[in-house]
């Protein structure tokens, strides 16, 4: 997708969430769920990942990388929970997570703070998010990479994500981390997420 980090502001404003505006890598991280898949488990990485900030100039910067935000076949018919698969809800959490290692093997941005979560057990094809099963989780929503080969950019979600948000590329994933790490080194190691969906976006 190319959307525009105007189009993201204005949407982020118009639920009343919270978008940064300073300088110095105060970094606006925003994921946007393909709602054109209609709910269709997919296995592909047909969402979206922004990254927006001002540099130390002032001067805004603006990424997209190509991810999923929700979990891969896998793990759908091969539910680790018996409540069923988990599904991030979209909205905004503040503070959700920091740079740690991702199942210790890597850096990452692991979550800290609970997240609203769906989950879905029914093996049915579709992301089935029933309101009625809903509950806040800290069980380790991380924003972490698919593939570990430089230059490598993963095609099927499979097992990388059981919830998590994953970027497909792994130079991607290296270029975000790095500005994580910037923003962490100024304004400490805590970051807010905020997942959209497509259908959210407003016209420009």
């Amino acid at each position: 997708m190319n959307y525009s980090r105007e189009l993201i502001e204005k949407t982020i404003d118009s639920k009343g969430y919270k978008y940064f505006t300073n300088d110095n890598y105060d970094v606006n991280i925003i994921g946007v769920r393909n709602s054109e898949t209609e709910g269709k488990v997919t296995n592909r990485f047909d969402d979206t990942m922004t990254l927006s900030y001002k540099n130390e100039y002032g001067d805004w910067n603006y990424h997209e990388f190509d991810c999923t935000t929700d979990p891969g076949t896998h793990w759908v018919d091969n539910i680790l929970n018996e409540r069923g698969v988990a599904i991030l809800k979209p909205g905004q959490y503040r503070g959700s997570h920091k740079i740690r290692l991702h199942q210790g093997k890597y850096e990452a941005l692991g979550q800290k703070k609970a997240m609203s979560i769906y989950r879905d057990c029914n093996l049915d094809g579709i992301y089935d998010l029933d309101e009625s099963t809903v509950r806040e989780e800290l069980i380790g929503i991380n924003i972490h990479r698919a593939t570990g080969k430089p230059g490598i950019t993963s095609s099927q979600v499979d097992k990388w994500s059981a919830g998590c948000q994953v970027i497909a590329a792994y130079n991607d994933f290296q270029f975000f981390m790095d500005i994580c790490r910037k923003a962490s080194g100024i304004w400490g190691n805590s970051f807010s997420y905020t997942l959209l969906d497509s259908s959210d976006l407003l016209d420009e």
